[in-house]
């Protein structure tokens, strides 16, 4: 009996084990999310929405490519990953810092998280995590396009929740709200950095 009714009980481990996971993956996205939103002072739906997609998208794609990669390739990138993420958001963090400091003078406009090379950026920076967790549910034989599609969209929502939050936030910090966002960014590459290394 027992062998017949364990593929339920994995079935049901994993409904209340992928929520989880995908909410402990998403809570970088919420994080960039709150800063990017915090340095732009004022977006779009459209833009909120196409940030939230991109992260949700990447967090999607990133689970599945490690389930079908395999351990020799997520050994390969789990020896780097901490670095690589660390080295993207540390470098969209700086810019916005010193466009913070430019933009008082010149009237720069902020900087833009929601489109081209700073949103494939931190897309990349806050999905890198899911690689591994895509071949953990490889080794337990999970569903992958079920725990793929949980894990990309709970990372959907938590990221236009961390728009709305940082639209509040931001006008805490007036004209400083650009450096706080790449503070922040700087700050969760850290972190990313030394729950590695440690």
């Amino acid at each position: 009996m027992s062998h017949h009714r364990s593929p339920d009980i994995i079935a049901a481990v994993d409904l209340l084990s992928i929520p989880l996971i995908a909410l402990g993956l998403s809570m970088d996205c919420l994080a960039v999310a709150i800063a990017g939103s915090i340095s732009m002072q004022g977006f779009s739906y459209r833009q909120a929405l196409r940030t939230s997609l991109s992260f949700g998208v990447f967090q999607f794609g990133m689970l599945i490519l490690g389930w079908l990669a395999g351990k020799t390739l997520v050994d390969v990138v789990g020896r780097y990953d901490h670095w690589v993420a660390f080295a993207l958001l540390s470098v969209v963090g700086a810019r916005m810092i010193w466009e913070a400091r430019s933009s008082h003078k010149d009237g720069q406009k902020r900087t833009n998280i929601t489109e081209g090379m700073a949103l494939i950026t931190l897309s990349v920076a806050t999905s890198i995590d899911a690689l591994a967790v895509g071949l953990s549910l490889a080794f337990l034989k999970s569903r992958i396009m079920i725990a793929a599609l949980i894990v990309g969209g709970v990372a959907f929502l938590v990221t236009g929740a961390g728009f709305y939050a940082g639209r509040r936030i931001g006008t805490w910090f007036g004209r400083w709200a650009t450096a706080v966002g790449g503070l922040v960014l700087i700050g969760i590459g850290v972190r990313i950095l030394v729950t590695h290394l440690v």
